[in-house]
């Protein structure tokens, strides 16, 4: 019995060694057909199309320039990471470098010791099978950190000889930093976004490319085999801003944000004439005494709101369009006391009128004397009101070039919500809503003499120098109303800075026309106690020029009208715009004669840069191949006819010398070298308050004084961070919620005993 079970167990342990041993050597069997001629090429060619992939190669965007065509307020540099493949490289040439490289790249990116990247550089070449590509380093440097390494050893050698590979990054740019900031917009990774940024993506995002990519550890080896496709640049745009317009129009709307400790505020500057927008600026309050652009109030649902007393100029448009024998000098009669019931709805003014014109009922901007003539004239027909409203385009959008415009709401009498007040409530811009760039439009319609045209922020798409489409004001309207009606409008305007709620804003020097808006918020089904003030005007009144509006919302700090709240950002950025304009600068240009030399005015730049402009000009430069830094200083030379050239070595661990040179270039060394740059004036650099060749730390500020070309500045203190009169303006990410937009006014009915400010 026993020996038949170990009999058993001796055959079964055979039997499992046999079924071993037939296992392995089908092993064996498979692994030889699998490296025959027989299937090894077709699982190496497997292999090899698993391994080879084509990527996209992302076109690098176009740039948003300035109205100049020359400013640039976004545009795509280049940055690169330092990646390797040594199998190029030769062993023993590696042997020899291998310190010295690894030396100098511990100190670039002082990250690593020399030894370590030494080590990891021998280790790469020298491990079966080699290694075809490491990425040294993720961070990401700029073009001219890119041409200091490749003359490094073995770099120097190039890709096929050196295995230095330099993957190119586009990173959007803001030379001016956050000017314009809502305006210009942004695009995410979903390609949602705001602005020119998303609404121009199709033309500054170009055509991407494809090339053939090897799957390595480490990373993706670009191949270059000639069968890439090359990426098509994006397109550039040309907008209607004005830098410098722009920078006055958002500091003098911060300055008063902060004076008025007010939630939000909005300036948009226009040309009268062509449309064009030449500023637009939009603060939101994020902090105590900070604000940043957020929304586009101008245009955007975030800023529609109930105009108040600026539509009283609508209101009055349409009395004088359905009665044209109407005058400025027939009279309403608005009380003694003030205080006025009308048609259900009491209505009151700041102080008792009594029987006044209508001139004076708009210069003082009378709520009862608007909403009695309104209501007194249009009561039994209130569709005619309203219709007449429709007929001036209020109740349409303009058709914007930005994506976003927030769509009027004006009432009519099929409106759910319509009651018996509602005729007397809208004549003075309640139960309505507009966005301050759609009453701006139509008060520049007056200026204009009745010719109604588009807005445009956007004037070129171009491509390098040739322009593919260009853009003019479409003409909404070619006469909104009758000449008569326009000189009566024209002049109550005028009639509100000279005599009425906006006489602070006067001035001598030019003529102001214009209208103070103040309007209580409607909140939670009621009117609040706090307002929405804005003034919307055009100047020189005799000769528009321009026209502006400004809105100033929930101010608090005691002042809440229209006429001491948004009229001094008005006139503020009217004295600038009329400053600079070249005509009213003729006679002081006519003075400031002295004598001009045909070199131009050059201190510092790069080299390439300036020859450039010198070959143009037929100017000598003194040997200028001589000199091998990019970046150089220039003097006249002996000879007056030509520039002398001195090289400005530029260092990664010191403070470049920025003096003399245009705030592009500035900025390009400063904030290429991690410091926070802030300007004081325009021009081009006079002083820095951090010293040229000190020692550079990452995150600093550096102050830059600037001064117009050939004219000294005066000396002032350059501010501290603690002293800074403005804060750093803010880069939010992009938000990932919306705001909910403001409840329609459809849905709300106001208290009919409520009382309405006076502008």
């Amino acid at each position: 019995m026993k020996g038949n079970v170990k009999k058993a167990i001796v055959t079964r342990v055979r039997l499992a060694f046999l079924g071993v041993c037939l296992f392995s050597a089908a092993i064996v069997w498979k692994v030889s057909r699998i490296q025959s001629e027989e299937e090894g090429a077709k699982w190496r060619a497997l292999e090899q199309e698993r391994r080879v992939v084509y990527q996209p190669v992302f076109a690098t965007r176009g740039t948003i320039l300035a109205g100049d065509g020359k400013s640039i307020m976004a545009t795509s540099l280049p940055f690169y990471r330092v990646a390797w493949d040594p199998s190029v490289v030769d062993k023993d040439l590696l042997r020899a470098k291998a310190d010295s490289l690894g030396l100098l790249l511990s100190r670039f990116f002082g990250d690593k010791s020399a030894q370590e990247y030494a080590r990891k550089l021998k280790n790469a070449r020298n491990a079966s099978p080699v290694v075809r590509y490491i990425r040294l380093n993720s961070r990401q440097i700029n073009f001219q950190e890119k041409k200091q390494l490749a003359t490094w050893p073995i770099f120097r050698l190039g890709k096929n000889k050196g295995g230095v590979i330099f993957e190119k990054v586009d990173k959007r740019f803001r030379p001016f930093g956050g000017l314009a900031q809502r305006t210009i917009g942004f695009l995410n990774e979903d390609k949602n976004g705001a602005g020119l940024e998303f609404t121009y993506n199709r033309s500054l995002a170009g055509k991407d490319g494809e090339a053939l990519f090897e799957r390595l550890p480490g990373g993706n080896k670009p191949i270059y085999d000639g069968s890439e496709v090359k990426a098509q640049a994006g397109y550039d745009i040309r907008t209607t801003l004005d830098i410098n317009l722009q920078d006055v129009a958002e500091n003098a709307l911060y300055k008063s944000l902060v004076d008025n400790d007010a939630q939000y505020g909005c300036v948009v500057l226009m040309e009268v004439k062509t449309g064009e927008i030449k500023a637009i600026a939009n603060l939101g309050k994020i902090g105590d005494g900070v604000y940043t652009e957020n929304y586009n109030y101008a245009i955007a649902d975030q800023g529609r709101t109930e105009p108040g007393s600026t539509f009283k100029l609508a209101s009055m448009m349409a009395l004088f369009e359905d009665d044209p024998d109407i005058e400025l000098t027939d009279t309403v009669n608005t009380g003694t006391s003030g205080s006025m019931k009308i048609a259900g709805a009491i209505k009151t003014d700041t102080h008792p009128n009594g029987r006044v014109t209508i001139q004076k009922a708009i210069e003082q901007s009378s709520n009862i004397g608007v909403a009695k003539l309104i209501n007194d004239h249009f009561s039994a027909n209130p569709e005619k009101y309203t219709d007449h409203l429709k007929s001036f385009g209020l109740d349409k959008p303009l058709g914007f070039q930005m994506a976003g415009e927030a769509r009027p709401y004006v009432k009519d009498p099929n409106d759910r919500s319509w009651s018996r007040t509602s005729l007397s409530t809208m004549s003075i811009g309640y139960e309505l809503k507009l966005a301050p760039l759609q009453t701006l439009a139509f008060y520049n319609a007056i200026a204009n003499d009745g010719v109604k045209v588009e807005p445009i922020i956007v004037k070129e798409i171009k491509q390098a120098d040739k322009v593919l489409e260009s853009f003019e004001a479409r003409v909404l309207n070619p006469r909104i109303c009758s000449e008569k009606t326009v000189a009566k409008l024209q002049s109550m305007l005028k009639g509100v800075v000279l005599n009425g709620s906006a006489r602070g804003i006067k001035t001598d020097d030019y003529s102001i026309a214009g209208k103070t808006g103040t309007a209580w918020k409607f909140k939670n089904g009621h009117y609040t106690r706090m307002y929405s003030t804005s003034f919307c005007g055009y100047f020189p009144a005799d000769k528009p020029k321009y026209s502006c509006i400004v809105v100033i919302d929930s101010p608090r700090r005691g002042r809440i009208y229209g006429g001491t709240v948004a009229a001094p950002v008005f006139r503020e950025v009217a004295d600038k715009a009329m400053a600079r304009d070249a005509a009213s600068q003729r006679p002081l240009l006519a003075r400031g004669s002295g004598p001009r030399s045909r070199v131009p005015y050059v201190r510092a730049g790069m080299q390439d840069e300036l020859q450039l402009v010198c070959e143009k000009l037929s100017i000598g430069m003194d040997a200028p191949q001589a000199v091998a830094e990019d970046w150089v200083r220039v003097t006249p030379a002996r000879d007056s006819a030509k520039l002398a050239v001195v090289a400005q070595p530029v260092s990664r661990d010191h403070v470049p010398n920025v003096q003399g040179m245009t705030l592009r270039d500035a900025l390009f060394l400063l904030e290429n070298r991690g410091l926070r740059v802030k300007t004081v004036g325009t021009g081009r650099v006079q002083r820095q308050s951090l010293a040229a060749g000190s020692a550079l730390k990452r995150g600093s500020i550096v102050v830059l004084e600037l001064a117009p070309i050939g004219r000294q500045m005066v000396p002032v203190l350059l501010p501290s961070v603690a002293s800074e009169p403005k804060p750093a303006v803010t880069y939010p990410a992009e938000p990932t919620k919306k705001r909910a937009a403001p409840s329609s006014i459809t849905q709300q009915t106001p208290r009919r005993t409520e009382t309405k400010p006076k502008a």
